[in-house]
């Protein structure tokens, strides 16, 4: 069978504060257009163009421009930061684009140009927080990217600790890249928390675990101060080293044995997959607004990864513990519709707002 050739972007950055996140990414995207290629099931192929933002905000959109409007791409994979991905949507709406994200996220967005192929926060944060609470205590410290992902998981964990009858002892945040973490640690260790919500992201995160880890030796405590974390895989434990053992993390795929690329490599795979899945047999159907694609699959009768009202996977919940390297599974949970902006919480137990007048 002669494939169909489509060219499609890719836009990750090969360097820069969250580099370890986006080559796993990258290597991901990179599989799944091999394996799309080589399938003779499929009458589509891929060809990558290929953009490097370096981990500069600032260059995002018009990369992202430049691939639509200049070398004919429609479908983009790509952005590791919430930041980045806010900063690319104005120019795929402009250009009639769709950008192909696997990286998990905090919600509270479902834009019509975007595929949000990894969790949501009632697919890896809520669990989490469910699971650990039983097991290590309701006193909980937060400490995040100064970013979005950091603000909002933060303001989630607070909702639903405090609506389990925790308490949140510090909510804390370091620009993104800065290892500056002397107060934070001090105020934490003054402060013994049951647990730790870790929403640092690259060079941040690996220099907490590290001081923390120090901090356990010299308490002689291997089980203190137990860390959680939602966006915390596979590709990241080169950098992070032994430093990361003993932390608990929820994603929708841990790999089976060590050395693996872990949950944003296999979501970026599988994007893949199910963008070629919708192409397959469709001749010109790339050129169709995203949701016109889905659309347009699901009255064929083919399954879907994406919900056709929000474009968000349905994704099990695993929550697996890292030991000597490798990620071991704790508990896994059925697949669970993404619920984005959690419209299905309850809010009959959180505590009335104290409000006054000043004046």
């Amino acid at each position: 069978m002669m494939k169909r050739n489509i060219e499609i972007g890719l836009l990750h950055s090969l360097s820069g504060d969250y580099v370890a996140l986006a080559m796993v990414a990258r290597a991901g995207i990179l599989r799944g257009v091999a394996e799309v290629n080589a399938d003779p099931a499929l009458d589509v192929g891929f060809s990558v163009v290929e953009r490097d933002p370096e981990g500069r905000l600032d260059r995002y959109a018009p990369l992202c421009r430049d691939m639509l409007q200049n070398a004919g791409v429609r479908h983009i994979f790509g952005c590791i930061t919430s930041s980045s991905r806010k900063e690319v949507i104005p120019e795929l709406e402009r250009f009639h684009g769709a950008l192909w994200y696997s990286t998990p996220y905090e919600g509270f967005e479902a834009n019509e140009h975007v595929a949000y192929m990894h969790s949501c926060p009632n697919q890896h944060l809520l669990p989490l927080v469910e699971f650990a609470m039983p097991r290590f205590g309701n006193r909980v410290c937060l400490v995040g990217s100064n970013y979005i992902w950091g603000w909002e998981i933060a303001q989630i964990a607070r909702e639903k600790i405090s609506a389990m009858g925790g308490q949140v002892l510090s909510d804390r945040y370091l620009p993104i890249g800065d290892t500056g973490l002397a107060q934070i640690l001090t105020e934490i260790q003054s402060l013994q928390p049951d647990f730790i919500i870790n929403s640092l992201i690259g060079e941040s995160s690996y220099s907490f675990l590290a001081q923390l880890a120090k901090m356990r030796a010299e308490a002689s405590d291997a089980e203190m101060l137990p860390v959680l974390s939602c966006n915390f895989t596979e590709g990241e434990i080169p950098a992070a080293r032994a430093a990361a053992d003993g932390m608990y993390a929820a994603g929708p795929f841990f790999e089976a044995s060590s050395g693996g690329h872990g949950s944003i490599a296999e979501m970026s795979r599988l994007a893949v997959h199910e963008l070629a899945g919708y192409l397959n047999a469709n001749p010109g159907a790339e050129m169709l607004p995203l949701t016109d694609l889905i659309a347009l699959v699901a009255k064929q009768g083919r399954a879907l990864r994406l919900d056709s009202e929000n474009q968000h996977a349905s994704q099990p919940v695993v929550i697996a513990q890292l030991r000597a390297g490798k990620f071991e599974e704790i508990l896994r949970l059925p697949a669970l519709a993404a619920d984005p902006y959690w419209t299905r919480r309850d809010r009959s137990s959180l505590p009335l707002p104290n409000l006054r007048v000043v004046s």
